[in-house]
């Protein structure tokens, strides 16, 4: 927010009144916009929810990263955060996201067009394609993925004020999962300054993974994702509290007809039923509290 003074030692000195200085006092010189702007941010979350879906065991996450932007539209940036290795990433406990793209405003208008590459370092992808942290069969294609397991989407978002949506598109197999080339996932979210540093966020969301029939149940892994929240802002952190839930079939954790969204707090041979797990309802309903800060 810019305020503009009047200076009223001018006025004093000149004997003129306010107003005449405001009218013939010359306009200070806007700043120029720079042609390259980085930026980065860190956050402490009361749980990682990636899409709606626990990515952290119900645990906390820290996560951050950094951006590049340039008076063109172009930007790159980096985000990371911790993972749990049950929500299938055997082997790996971080995530690491790549993105760049163009975006452009004109008014109240905007677009956002670009890519993004999700890496789990340490993972391995053949092991995630069998049963771990989740139940799951492909009967349409058998065959496996090997190497760290990853994602690779595009994406093209509008936003009008405080309105924005956006749609991902899965170009290779969606999280090392053999055969579901062509997921995609649409995001509608809001976000509404009430002023004196309050906002509320809301977001809602539609996911579909192709060609899966998942557990012995048959249930599919699409669902419904929604989020309702408020933050406020303290000299420069955010401090947010929101409640997530969704429709994904995670019920009957821990029996051979989970649904797929049952994980397992750590990696191995998970299916629902083996000893030595603990199992979860990835997409019930829960408060994620946070705080964060850009600089």
């Amino acid at each position: 927010m810019h305020n503009t003074f009047i200076a009223l030692s001018l006025a004093a000195a000149t004997g003129l009144p306010v107003a005449a200085v405001a009218q013939t006092a010359a306009p200070a010189a806007a700043a120029p916009t720079p042609d390259h702007v980085f930026t980065g941010n860190v956050g402490l979350f009361s749980e990682y929810r990636f899409r709606g879906i626990s990515q952290t065991f119900g645990k906390p996450a820290i996560q951050g990263g950094f951006d590049y932007a340039h008076s063109s539209g172009v930007y790159l940036g980096n985000w990371n955060s911790n993972i749990s290795s049950g929500a299938g990433f055997p082997s790996g406990n971080i995530e690491m996201d790549l993105y760049g793209g163009w975006k452009k405003s004109w008014g109240d208008w905007g677009l956002d067009v670009g890519a993004i590459y999700y890496y789990y370092p340490g993972t391995d992808a053949n092991v995630a394609n069998g049963s771990t942290g989740f139940y799951f069969t492909n009967p349409r294609n058998a065959r496996t993925h090997t190497g760290s397991v990853d994602n690779k989407e595009i994406y093209i978002g509008g936003s009008w004020k405080w309105l924005s949506a956006k749609y991902y598109y899965a170009f290779d197999d969606y999280f090392s999962l053999p055969g579901t080339k062509g997921s995609n996932y649409l995001d509608i979210s809001g976000t509404y300054d009430l002023g004196n540093g309050w906002g509320v966020v809301g977001h809602l969301g539609s996911f579909r993974l192709k060609n899966w029939s998942v557990g012995t149940n048959g249930t599919n892994a699409n669902y419904t994702d929604w989020k309702l929240g408020v933050t406020k802002d303290v000299a420069g952190w955010v401090f947010g509290a929101s409640y997530i839930d969704t429709n994904a079939k995670g019920n009957n954790c821990g029996t051979p007809t989970a649904g797929f969204y049952c994980f397992a707090n750590s990696s191995g041979v998970a299916v629902p039923g083996a000893t030595g797990f603990k199992f979860k309802d990835a997409g019930k309903g829960v408060i994620v509290l946070s705080v964060s800060k850009s600089f």
